[in-house]
């Protein structure tokens, strides 16, 4: 349960003061846009408090905004924690919290689901500051780096994509594009569908009850998406798609033609009629991309797994996606895959890579595994709060100073943990892609290992890959977030059988063991330390 957030103060700021701006906000809470607090209970009669109160979307952020702003502000966190920033949806209390916010803080670059950046961004009242620390912290010079994401499969890693910003079209981070199906032919079914974080499918595309407007994908600009495509029988199968953009005020734009994508299903790809010539894609990271600047949708790939300096523009009708005869998987028995077919039967898979809803974009969002970003988050929040509240600025940059020696003492601490650790055991295994930055900062190398299909068994080949990297590096220890433990049976059975040990690392949430940064950076840096010296 979210604590309720208070009401702001009559200290006054351009757009009308905090007090007016609240009774607006309440005028329209009033008129039944929003409905009674999911958790239950009557909401409080606010203008009886007098605080400000700032909104942090993780349990991060808002611990770094408490050391700022103190006992002077009220810090509501959007994210419970434990739950993934990923892919949690905001409640009816969760709006209301926004509306009746001071500031906003997200950490955004797509860390949190687009639905929480629309729920920040619809209702936060005019004239309060919404800020990306992310995005805004280049400024305060802290140290982004691209997302390249290498996971090591026998086929092509097959997803969808948004390409530009679509500003000429008046498209924002609020916006969506709908990928939407519009056609399916071959000689079985093809089922786009996405493996959930707890294991349960969510459908995109799936022929085998017609196309209707269940068949569509969304995503925000400059955003991509991970899935599974499943293929029931061997042959030649064509996929139309269409685009739509939907902008702030609602309206729709067509922003490419219909476009029709390849697939040889367990056939000669270089023989398909119409295609002998074409290029043919069967390793390497690849998107059916929308394209707003440029109106087209096409493939945008990357068969080398170099990130955006190797990535590749075919045309649909110039490409062949191959779904190879080694692609056969085996549908596991949970009632939740009847939709491929009876458990056990085989069907032609290219598979998702990464567990759970994974939409991103082409910097990695995590930036405070290294702790001088977290420091740039703390300069900007300081500077934020300062203007919100100046009769607080001395207080807030006192406050802010003496957290920010606390993290230099961090940033020095995480160092010399790890360089106790010898350089040829200094490797991260773990299933989820949140520690480049802890890496690039402290000298760790990634050997990461994600699991190629969550929703099944892997198959001998993907099991010999990771055996084959613990035993060649020698990895003494692997690294799981204890809230996917459960969830990774496959990296929790390969250590068991090789006798080596799974120990716990933080990335996006806190529990009760670590319920601070601070104490997550420390936990990290020892428990690195002792499972790999």
């Amino acid at each position: 349960m979210h604590p309720a957030p208070h009401r702001g103060s009559s200290r006054g700021r351009g757009a009308g003061t905090p007090r007016s701006r609240r009774r607006a906000a309440a005028a329209v809470v009033a008129a039944g846009t929003l409905l009674p607090a999911a958790c239950g209970g009557t909401p409080a009669d606010r203008s009886a408090v007098d605080e400000l109160s700032v909104l942090a979307t993780t349990g991060i952020l808002a611990d770094l905004a408490r050391h700022v702003v103190g006992d002077r502000m009220d810090v509501v966190q959007l994210v419970p924690t434990g739950a993934d920033p990923h892919s949690y949806e905001p409640t009816l209390r969760d709006v209301r919290s926004v509306v009746y916010a001071d500031a906003a803080f997200s950490n955004y670059m797509l860390l949190e689901d687009h639905s929480i950046i629309r729920t920040i961004d619809g209702n936060l009242p005019a004239g309060v500051p919404n800020v990306a620390l992310a995005e805004a912290a280049v400024k305060y010079a802290a140290e982004i780096i691209p997302l390249v994401e290498n996971v090591s499969l026998d086929t092509v890693w097959l997803g969808l994509r948004v390409r530009g910003d679509g500003e000429q079209h008046g498209a924002s981070r609020t916006s969506k594009v709908e990928l939407r199906a519009t056609d399916v032919t071959g000689p079985g079914e093809l089922v786009a569908y996405l493996t959930e974080t707890f294991g349960n499918p969510a459908f995109y595309v799936d022929s085998s009850d017609g196309l209707d407007d269940d068949d569509v994908t969304s995503l925000p600009p400059e955003a991509h998406t991970h899935m599974s495509w499943a293929f029931t029988e061997p042959g030649i199968y064509e996929l139309t798609l269409a685009a739509d953009l939907t902008v702030d005020d609602g309206s729709e734009v067509a922003v490419a033609p219909e476009t029709t994508f390849t697939f040889a299903v367990g056939v000669d790809p270089h023989s398909v009629p119409g295609h002998e010539g074409s290029t043919v894609l069967s390793q390497g990271h690849a998107d059916l991309a929308v394209d707003l600047d440029e109106g087209e949708v096409y493939v945008y790939a990357d068969p080398h797994g170099g990130g955006e300096l190797t990535q590749q523009v075919h045309a649909a009708d110039d490409v062949v996606i191959d779904v190879p005869t080694r692609a056969l998987h085996e549908i596991p028995p949970d009632p939740g895959f009847r939709f491929l077919g009876r458990a056990g039967e085989q069907v032609y898979q290219l598979p998702q890579a990464v567990l759970g809803a994974h939409v991103h974009g082409e910097i990695d969002p995590h930036l405070w595994q290294n702790v001088a970003n977290a420091q740039s988050y703390v300069e900007i929040i300081r500077d934020t709060v300062s203007e919100i509240d100046p009769a607080g600025a001395a207080e807030y940059r006192a406050n802010a100073d003496a957290y920010l020696t606390e993290l230099e003492e961090l940033d020095t601490y995480v160092e010399e943990t790890i360089a106790q650790i010898p350089p040829s055991r200094r490797y991260l295994v773990t299933t989820h892609d949140a520690f480049g930055y802890l890496a690039a900062a402290y000298d760790i190398d990634i050997a990461g290992f994600v699991t190629p299909n969550p929703a099944t068994e892997p198959s001998m080949q993907e099991r010999r890959r990771l055996v084959e990297t613990i035993r060649n590096l020698q990895i003494p220890a692997v690294f799981l977030e204890p809230n996917l433990i459960a969830r990774s049976s496959t990296l929790v059975e390969t250590a068991e059988d090789l006798d080596v040990e799974v120990c716990p690392i933080y990335g996006d949430t806190f529990d009760d063991t670590v319920t601070n940064y601070v104490e997550m950076m420390r936990f990290n840096a020892d428990t690195l330390r002792e499972c790999l010296s």
